[in-house]
């Protein structure tokens, strides 16, 4: 099966409402201040962990921080794969496919919960939600809710990746105690 993958040049990815988009304006021009000065996309980058959320628009999105991983996404395990070494690009879905079947160890500080309420887009962060490469992105359609976000690292034979996985909660409510917002 031939899969789309979404490249960085070097930031962390965004995982974004679609009717939010417009509210996300990726990379400032001012780059020579600390982090935080560098717009939407200094937000992203932000993130201390392999995940975290940040707000666009009135919703949250998802951010794939840490590595500037090329990153696809698995529908039937609900989980984005992110490529760190790998011989191809099959052996690597198989060893993520077959990791996901085995007991994982998630790992605890990565971790927690997103609302859900449309199909999402996996894009470069550094981009405008406006201006999104249309080779280098990918839309993800989801059933609406809260997901158990978790993250881990993996490496079996020559394929390393991490997985960050999506797990349906359940519950339709989101509670304010229940999200964490960089």
């Amino acid at each position: 099966m031939l899969y789309t993958w979404v490249r960085s040049a070097g930031g962390p990815f965004l995982v974004a409402p679609e009717s939010e988009l417009g509210h996300w304006g990726g990379v400032d021009d001012d780059m020579e201040g600390p982090v935080e000065t560098w717009g939407d996309y200094g937000r992203a980058c932000s993130v201390e962990r392999s995940i975290g959320l940040v707000t666009i628009g009135s919703q949250q999105a998802l951010v794939l921080a840490d590595e500037p991983a090329r990153t696809t996404y698995l529908p039937a395990e609900r989980t984005f794969l992110r490529c760190l070494a790998a011989d191809s690009e099959d052996e690597l879905v198989a060893a993520a496919r077959q990791a996901l079947q085995e007991h994982i160890t998630w790992e605890p500080d990565e971790d927690l919960v997103w609302e859900i309420r449309e199909p999402v887009l996996l894009f470069d962060s550094a981009w405008a939600g406006t201006e999104i490469e249309l080779d280098n992105r990918l839309h993800i359609a989801l059933d609406p809710g809260l997901y158990r976000v978790r993250a881990t690292y993996i490496e079996t034979g020559g394929n390393w990746m991490i997985l960050v996985q999506l797990q349906p909660t359940g519950d339709k409510h989101r509670t304010a105690a229940s999200i964490a917002v960089v």
